[in-house]
């Protein structure tokens, strides 16, 4: 991986689309993998003949490294500015649901479209109004303004088994029908939940969610991550 440190164009402001990919290729990353041209465009929604001229770009700018057929991966400069638009973004998914009350389904959106308007200065002090929160609404880990963040990666509910106990860390905040669907069922990041059966064949999973015994699809559990109790 390329360490040297960032040129005074790799510090310049970041057009919106370049912070998406950056942001995108992080995600995918996360997951262990370097990010190909078809993950990024069905990530990004947009056709891979855009994403492979944009990755080529990026490169050129020394924000990623790509090696054909086997995908791209962010530098060090790449990774820095990645965070700190991650850091953006959970930021103001904080803010919009604790100053303002925003539905925790509707956060993300919004802060999809301000993540690229607002300042870092004004992120720290929104960050600063909130008591400098460690992870967003959905349990994302936040980005400190050094670019420190937690990556720690939990097993999902689906993956869990009968008779075990835990805390749900994080839910993905992806589809909001989903997070409506999954806070009617009370799973947010803190709940306790204990696994009490599984269908076979792909069938429910009853988790008791505090004192109360629900159902939930695999689909749904696969968006749900979980630790161990302490």
């Amino acid at each position: 991986m390329n360490d040297t440190p960032p040129s005074s164009a790799q510090t310049a402001p970041l057009t919106a689309p370049v912070e998406d990919y950056l942001k995108a290729i992080y995600a995918i990353q996360q997951g262990g993998d370097a990010a190909t041209t078809n993950a990024l465009a069905e990530r990004l929604e947009l056709a891979p003949a855009s994403v492979s001229g944009m990755v080529r770009r990026l490169a050129s700018q020394g924000l990623l490294e790509h090696e054909p057929y086997r995908g791209a991966r962010l530098t060090a400069a790449g990774r820095i500015a990645a965070l700190r638009t991650l850091r953006r973004h959970r930021v103001l998914e904080s803010y919009l649901a604790t100053v303002l009350g925003v539905p925790w389904d509707d956060v993300h959106a919004e802060a999809e479209q301000l993540e690229h308007a607002a300042s870092d200065a004004l992120i720290d002090r929104m960050a600063h109004a909130l008591g400098d929160p460690m992870f967003d609404p959905h349990g994302a880990p936040i980005p400190t303004r050094d670019g420190t963040v937690d990556e720690t990666r939990h097993a999902t509910l689906a993956d869990w088994p009968v008779g075990t106990s835990g805390t749900v860390m994080s839910v993905n905040d992806k589809d909001p029908v989903m997070l409506r669907y999954l806070g009617e069922l009370e799973l947010r990041p803190g709940a306790m939940i204990h696994i009490h059966a599984r269908a076979p064949y792909d069938g429910p999973i009853e988790v008791m969610v505090g004192p109360v015994l629900r159902q939930i699809g695999p689909t749904a559990a696969r968006a749900v991550r979980i630790a161990a109790l302490s």
